[in-house]
């Protein structure tokens, strides 16, 4: 089921509300585990027996950890939870990758599994993993209350795309959480916000993606064209979807941590990765990067640590290799900085963030490609290597069509608007006007936005490869 879809907005998620708020405190948390389980089940109901078979792994590793803490068997207890995890991650996400691998190494014929990925695998994983090794650090107690923990790991808002909630996080709001009407309305504003960044920017930029893809009058400037919309429909799609899981949250009482603060505006990769997908950026660098031993090892391991890092992070992303090198090609960029580029970028923003932005759309080509030929394919293509024409009649055409929604997106991916907004409000007779109109603006993007979606339009979510 998708956030951005009729059946949720006016179906599952008005039931869903209006249960969680008329039932006893007592009984929150077992609604929302019900209706994350539903909200799973939806799209594919087998897949709900793999959840619930890792979250009871992840509660009986827990509490074993605890109940032994300081002997060996509180790390045996560890290891065969990290184990089991990464197992079952390996197994339905990876298996077929290691034996395509594997026959094309050996030229041997070992059948595919052919598994179906089940979706938020990546995301609920990495959950359990942080909350088993946070309980064997001491960071947090072991949680006695099955339900409770479930509720956490499944919580429909962030479970299928993130942002990677961590346990530690939110263990004191699964408890107890304040309810009240000033959240609920800031919740409303944020989801709406994000559901408008994904249907009406980035659903329009990924058809862009998919026409260009289809196209047989490809051209120099097409290929930008493509590069540049891909790179801003992914921040959309993926951002907007982290707004709407944060508003979801605020509406059930929790505070989870913002996972984009405008990733495009950096001026070096070490300030992108620091903007961009922060849940994940901040798991990898506590949960690998500093058990690795981080950058207080020698220079040459300090090195490894950082590329095992990247081609994990690439990796998690999807099982195929133009992953792994897009993770790995960001591992070579940061080290380029880190000896040689972060003080000359600091002299200039102007250059600082033109380096970025070129070398980000190029990576998201990458990321982008179908396989690692395909990627090759189009960065040539964005600099005219097989004698491609430099324009075609097909990218004006295009840019015509879709310059307005680029242009916004340019716009939206920085802080001007929110900037521009606070401005406003310094004067209290504007600020009550921005009052006044803004549930109105929100209802109005609501109709507008029911109106795409009744329409059928072009409207998956990125991250559900992933």
């Amino acid at each position: 089921m998708l956030f951005s879809s009729i059946p949720f907005l006016y179906y599952f998620l008005p039931c869903v509300l209006i249960l969680y708020f008329v039932v006893p405190k007592c009984l929150k948390n077992a609604v929302l585990l019900l209706s994350s389980l539903v909200f799973y089940a939806w799209g594919e109901p087998k897949y709900v027996l793999l959840m619930v078979a890792s979250i009871t792994l992840g509660y009986i590793f827990g509490l074993l950890i605890e109940a032994f803490r300081g002997t060996k068997l509180a790390k045996l207890f560890l290891i065969l939870s990290v184990v089991t995890s990464i197992g079952l991650l390996g197994y339905f996400k990876y298996a077929d990758f290691f034996i395509s691998n594997f026959n094309a190494v050996t030229g041997l014929s070992v059948p595919l599994l052919k598994i179906a990925l089940p979706i938020g695998i990546s995301f609920y994983t990495f959950q359990i993993l942080s909350y088993t090794v946070d309980v064997y650090r001491g960071e947090v107690p072991a949680q006695k209350n099955y339900i409770t923990l479930a509720a956490y790991v499944a919580l429909f808002p962030q479970l299928i795309a993130g942002p990677i909630v961590r346990y530690s996080d939110v263990a004191a709001q699964l408890e107890s959480r304040t309810h009240n009407f000033s959240n609920v309305a800031l919740g409303t504003r944020r989801f709406v916000i994000g559901l408008a960044k994904k249907i009406m920017i980035a659903n329009a930029l990924g058809e862009l993606c998919d026409i260009f893809r289809a196209s047989n009058d490809k051209s120099v400037l097409f290929y930008w064209l493509y590069a540049i919309a891909f790179t801003l429909h992914i921040y959309f799609d993926f951002s907007g979807y982290s707004d709407m899981a944060i508003g979801l949250g605020k509406i059930f009482g929790f505070d989870f941590l913002e996972n984009f603060n405008y990733p495009y505006i950096s001026g070096s990769i070490t300030e992108f990765w620091r903007r961009w997908h922060m849940s994940l950026g901040s798991w990898f660098r506590d949960y690998v990067y500093i058990p690795l031993g981080g950058n207080r090892v020698s220079k040459a391991r300090w090195f490894l640590n950082i590329f095992i890092v990247w081609m994990l992070t690439g990796f998690w992303h999807g099982a195929a290799w133009n992953f792994i090198v897009w993770g790995l090609f960001f591992a070579v960029l940061l080290i380029i900085e880190k000896l040689w580029l972060l003080k000359p970028l600091k002299k200039s923003k102007v250059l600082g963030h033109i380096y970025v932005m070129f070398f980000v759309i190029i990576s998201f080509v990458i990321f982008n490609a179908t396989n690692m030929k395909e990627a090759f394919t189009y960065i040539g293509g964005m600099f005219g290597a097989g004698g491609i024409p430099f324009a075609s009649t097909e990218w004006l055409y295009y840019l015509r069509s879709y310059g307005v929604v680029i242009i916004l997106g340019i716009i939206g991916a920085t802080p001007l608007v929110k900037k521009l907004v606070t401005k406003a409000k310094e004067k209290p007779v504007v600020e009550k006007i921005i009052n006044v109109l803004e549930p109105v603006v929100l209802v109005v993007l609501m109709v507008v936005m029911t109106a795409y979606l009744v329409d059928g339009s072009f409207n998956p979510f990125l991250y559900f490869r992933f």
